[in-house]
């Protein structure tokens, strides 16, 4: 029998430590190589460990909520080699693994080596659905118990396919919950990361923030013909492609509002390039990937661009490189928006947008009140580098090619 360390690996780009987010074996438990161990946070970006050989679990270092430095030791693993294979028997005491795994394991043919088999589709050792941790956060938001669903996924795992799949045969129930107890809840993993970055924002910026309200009357009619004359396969156009393709040309009044602010060392970084961080609610809290380069895309690439982070961030499949690196920042609560929000700068950013819910109003155009599309656009800018008087003409700017979208083409 031979012992095997699993370390907490280089995750690269100067990361000194990670915080354990979820475990997906127990101690006790058998496990084959490539089996995912845990999840570790790092920034936003979550990270499975799989290991790294077949064995039972001996020990794990830790729980959700803990940091460990990087080359920690993570999980300890009893492992089974060739020639201690050949000799174990029912009375080593081993043997009784794959037995405990019938109950929740697909059968296996024989196998000629009398060495145990750890489970190895479907369900762990202890009988744990196979899932990601944005599946399992948002099965439990659901109400459906994973171990009734059957995975699709590779090696059995659950997939966010299969929870729709569970739905749509009345699967899910939200429990209702009678009481007037205390829940005492550990704020970990991105929960954490999201509470670390607002308290360093809202602390480390003065900011001004100014709403107007944009008459986007215009801009829906071109945005409903668009959509009408699109292909199969390119995505519905919503406001936020309009709106970012506003704020690339309105940057040119005030081009301090598209840099990052390092004020421990008071120095502006002026960025040319537009790199759009969105904010995307999911199921384990706020995530803003980072759509690049939006200088230089289309109306419809920009579209696709968001569709296609938005479902990276909701299924837990954003890389570090999508997850860093934005100049500017845009928040949108959708039909849930408020009539004006105040979005917090997103610390080392100097601006932020916040796209406010469209509504029909009674607007007076010198005649008479006619009805028109209105909505109200927030933005929030670190007042250290962007004066009132520059946030007001990017605003101003922006009001205009919203309201005249043929501007946005010019």
């Amino acid at each position: 029998m031979v012992e095997r360390v699993i370390k907490l690996p280089d995750i690269g780009e100067g990361i000194t430590e990670a915080e354990i987010s979820e475990w997906e074996v127990e101690v006790g438990e058998w496990i084959s190589e490539d089996d995912i161990v845990g999840t570790v946070l790092t920034d936003k970006a979550a990270v499975e460990i799989p290991s790294s050989a077949s064995g039972k679990v001996l020990w794990r270092a830790g729980e959700p909520g803990d940091v460990l430095p990087i080359g920690a030791p993570l999980v300890k693993i009893d492992v089974v080699d060739e020639t201690e294979a050949d000799t174990l028997g029912p009375e080593t005491g081993r043997a009784e693994a794959p037995v405990e795994a019938e109950d929740t394991a697909a059968p296996e043919p024989p196998d000629t080596d009398d060495k145990p088999q750890p489970p190895k589709v479907v369900r762990n050792g202890a009988g744990k659905a196979l899932a990601a941790p944005a599946v399992r956060h948002r099965a439990a938001a659901l109400g459906i118990d994973l171990s009734q669903v059957d995975g699709t996924g590779p090696e059995g795992r659950v997939t966010h396919a299969d929870l729709d799949a569970r739905l749509a045969t009345g699967g899910g129930s939200a429990p209702l919950v009678q009481g007037d107890g205390v829940t005492e809840v550990k704020i970990i993993g991105l929960r954490r990361k999201i509470a670390e970055q607002m308290t360093r924002a809202h602390a480390r910026i003065p900011q001004i923030t100014i709403v107007e309200e944009v008459d986007v009357t215009e801009l829906e009619r071109l945005r409903m013909a668009m959509n009408a004359d699109r292909t199969e396969a390119q995505p519905k156009l919503t406001l936020l492609p309009f709106l970012m393709r506003a704020a690339v040309v309105a940057r040119q009044v005030a081009p301090q509002v598209n840099a990052r602010y390092d004020d421990e060392t008071g120095t502006l970084w002026q960025h040319d390039a537009v790199h759009f961080g969105i904010a995307i609610q999911t199921g384990q809290g706020l995530m803003v990937p980072v759509l690049r380069h939006a200088e230089a895309l289309t109306l419809r690439d920009a579209a696709s661009g968001i569709v296609r982070l938005a479902e990276a961030a909701r299924a837990g499949t954003l890389t570090r490189e999508e997850l860093s690196g934005s100049t500017i920042t845009i928040t949108s609560l959708g039909p849930l928006g408020a009539v004006a929000t105040t979005p917090i700068v997103n610390h080392p950013e100097v601006a932020i947008l916040g796209v406010n819910r469209k509504q029909i109003r009674p607007h007076w155009d010198g005649r008479a009140f006619v009805p028109r599309d209105m909505m109200n656009l927030s933005a929030s800018f670190d007042h250290r580098i962007v004066d009132g008087w520059d946030a007001a003409q990017f605003i101003a700017r922006l009001k205009s090619l919203l309201e005249t979208p043929a501007l946005l083409f010019a």
